[in-house]
């Protein structure tokens, strides 16, 4: 069993705290999320902002268009800092998401640390390089590129 990590940085050309609202509110994920995906969030009357503890249900299609629930629990924040993202069910075997954003001349730099554990155990191992970790590269690929549209580059 190995532990993939894969890292991040994207410079956002605003503020802190504009950039800050946008990422900590969870209606703000599907925007950023590729439509192929059928990003759909399940969990009714979702506040404005995470809060630590908060539990998100989504239903996804990450592969050949079959729908599967991710479930993931916000377990740490630092106001205007951090928070971290952990799956609680879904297509991994493990998850964890790490969210940093600083002031930066410029804007604001954004890093992600994400470590996972493929599925399936040897199967999900070997497929990891050509069709998981492909994948998640994606996904960020088209986040940077919608927060672009958002922020500007």
């Amino acid at each position: 069993m190995s532990i993939h990590q894969l890292k991040y940085i994207q410079l956002i050309p605003a503020p802190l705290t504009e950039v800050w609202n946008f990422i900590s509110s969870p209606k703000n994920l599907k925007k950023i999320t590729p439509p192929y995906m059928g990003f759909d969030i399940k969990t009714p009357d979702l506040p404005e902002k995470m809060y630590q503890g908060m539990i998100i249900a989504y239903t996804v299609r990450p592969l050949f268009n079959v729908p599967m629930t991710w479930v993931t629990e916000i377990t740490h924040i630092d106001e205007g800092k951090y928070f971290v993202d952990e799956q609680r069910y879904g297509p991994y075997r493990m998850w964890h998401h790490e969210h940093f954003i600083e002031t930066h001349p410029g804007g604001t730099l954004m890093r992600d640390l994400v470590s996972y554990i493929p599925p399936f155990a040897f199967l999900g191992q070997w497929v990891n390089p050509s069709l998981i970790r492909s994948k998640i590269e994606e996904i960020f690929n088209f986040r940077q590129k919608a927060l672009e549209e958002i922020f500007g580059r």
